[in-house]
């Protein structure tokens, strides 16, 4: 098994749940943008096959 699969999901669902957190009425919305920053950075790179290999280019790339 590839060893930062289960990092990537755990981060991914932890973000997801800090999104819904957010749209809670009564949500600390300090909490959420001092946390959900850190948390997007600390994702560990992707498992191979998470991302089609002949999927289009970055809209950014070959300008």
């Amino acid at each position: 098994m590839y060893p930062d699969c289960e990092d990537f999901a755990r981060t991914v669902l932890l973000l997801g749940q800090l999104a819904l957190y957010a749209d809670m009425n009564g949500a600390d919305l300090d909490f959420v943008e001092a946390v959900s920053p850190s948390l997007a950075v600390s994702l560990p790179e992707p498992p191979p096959g998470t991302f089609p290999e002949d999927g289009p280019e970055y809209p950014g790339e070959g300008w």
